[in-house]
Parts: C-alpha cells; sequence; structure tokens
C-alpha cells in the first residue's frame, strides 16, 4: 500500500512540476497579437479563397490591422461590410479595381470542330489525358465543367454550346478556374481591361479556321488598328500587351475578320460569336 501511494505522490510531483515549467514558458514565449484581429477575421466573409494574395481571412485581417493592405482587397466582402472594417480600424477602404477570371476561348460547339467522340470520364482533365480530348482545335474549351465545379461562389454556368461563362457580379477573381482548367483557358483581370483575345491556338490562317471558325488567323488587321506596340502577333495568335492597356480602343476590334479579338462592356463577359460575316464569305 505504501509502494502505491509513494507512486501517487512521485508521479503527482512530477506532473506538477512539468506543469509549472509549462505555464512559465508559456509566459515567457507567449506572443502577444492585437485583439483588433480577431474582431476583424470574423468580419471578413470566411472564405479563405486566396484573391486577396494571401493564405486565408485571419492573415488578410492581420495584414489590415497592422495597416499593410486595405480592406477593399477583400473581393468577397461586398461594400457595406469593407466599409465597417474600414470604419473599425479606423482606416481609409481604398478603391481596388475588381478583377475577375477571363476566359480565353469562344470555341464553342456551334463552331469548333469535333475530330473524335469522346467517351469516358466527364471531366476536362480526363478528356485532355485522351489525345487532348477530341476537340478540333487542340487548344479550345472542352466544356465538361471542371472550372464550374471548382468555383465555390457559383460564378460559373455552362452555356449551350458548352463554354463556361463567369458571373462577374459573383467572381471574386479567387482562381480556383485558373486552376482547374487542363488547357490553361482562363486568366483573372482586372475588369476595366475590356481588349481580349478568345483564342489561343498556335496556328495561322486556313489551318486555324479549319478546326474553328471564332479562331484568331494572325490576320495582323488588329495589330495595324491598335496603338503601336499595343498588340503583337506570336506563334500565330494575337497577343495584347497589358502593360499598355490604358492604350486600348474598341478600334482595335472592328476589322476582326472572326471575331476572336474582342471589346467588354459593362456587365458582358462572354459572348456569342457574330458569325454573318463568316457565313456570308
Amino acid at each position: 500500500m505504501k509502494l502505491f501511494i509513494d507512486a501517487i505522490l512521485i508521479l503527482g510531483g512530477t506532473g506538477l512540476v512539468f506543469a509549472v515549467f509549462i505555464a512559465m514558458a508559456n509566459k515567457k514565449l507567449k506572443v502577444w497579437e492585437d485583439p483588433r484581429i480577431e474582431i476583424v477575421a470574423s468580419m471578413l466573409p470566411q472564405a479563405n479563397c486566396g484573391a486577396c494574395g494571401l493564405p486565408g481571412c485571419h492573415a488578410f485581417a492581420e495584414q489590415m490591422v497592422e495597416g499593410k493592405v486595405q480592406p477593399s482587397k477583400c473581393t468577397v466582402s461586398n461594400a457595406e461590410r469593407v466599409a465597417e472594417i474600414a470604419a473599425f480600424l479606423g482606416v481609409d477602404a481604398g478603391d481596388a479595381t475588381k478583377r475577375v477570371a477571363r476566359l480565353m476561348c469562344a470555341g464553342g460547339s456551334d463552331v469548333a470542330m469535333q475530330r473524335a467522340e469522346y467517351r469516358g470520364l466527364s471531366t476536362c482533365a480526363a478528356a485532355t489525358a485522351v489525345a487532348g480530348g477530341g476537340k478540333g482545335c487542340a487548344w479550345g474549351c472542352l466544356g465538361l465543367a471542371d472550372c464550374a465545379h471548382a468555383c465555390t461562389f457559383d460564378a460559373i454556368r455552362m452555356n449551350a454550346a458548352g463554354l463556361p461563362v463567369v458571373d462577374i457580379e459573383k467572381c471574386t477573381a479567387c482562381g480556383d478556374c485558373v486552376e482547374a482548367c487542363p488547357k490553361g483557358l482562363f486568366v483573372v483581370r482586372p475588369v476595366d481591361h475590356q481588349l481580349l483575345v478568345q483564342c489561343r491556338n498556335l496556328v495561322a490562317g486556313d489551318d486555324a479556321l479549319e478546326a474553328c471558325r471564332v479562331s484568331c488567323t494572325a490576320c495582323g488587321k488588329c495589330v495595324l488598328d491598335a496603338a503601336p506596340g499595343l498588340i503583337s502577333v506570336a506563334s500565330g495568335v494575337a497577343v495584347i500587351d497589358y502593360d499598355r492597356i490604358a492604350e486600348a480602343a474598341e478600334r482595335a476590334v472592328e476589322r476582326c475578320p472572326t471575331g476572336a479579338i474582342v471589346w467588354l462592356s459593362g456587365a458582358q463577359f462572354a459572348r456569342v460569336p457574330a458569325l454573318s460575316s463568316l457565313e456570308a464569305a
């Protein structure tokens, strides 16, 4: 019995000593955190989407409290919530330009040639692994909605031609669709970047048109009509220098024979190609 009691006392004493050391270490090593961080974090949408460039809402709250970022950089919060956070911190809300996902392809099933029928797992990733998915244009959208399934904000739907359409009001520029697309057809750009080439093919002229009626044929008309240096042709497709996007004007798209380069305005995001000129030809 005495041995049993001694064992209990030894174990209890050892536990007490360790508890004292742990308490002392916690007090000595504890890092003070501004209590405003938790409050601000609770005011954020907890989407942890990464659109702000930080790993989560708590990290974003830390940066705001430290004055390193402005509340408007959270693209998921609405204007009212951004204003509330700014008022709580006593800072300027900021005036961030909204960024949205853009699709670099207009080749839906109504205009793009299908060279083979794909039968298999109904995902773009799986179809891409099987001879590129069967579409005539090896760089075109496969229309199996990996991007829509990846979007946690329900900002992408598929249209009748099998192309994803982005709702720019719901889009938070989180980049999930960019990662989900095996063809690399999504980019995230400021919404006021209105000039867009909706084609990524790497062949030119008639070869491109044989695969898709709205492909870029590298004719160069947009290059001539745009501000000098704004647009160039590389590897069979028009390329926009977005460092000079302020020089863009709608006239750059007016003579495009296929409608591969577009001017987006207002709520417009995806377009239904105007084929009258092609059909007339």
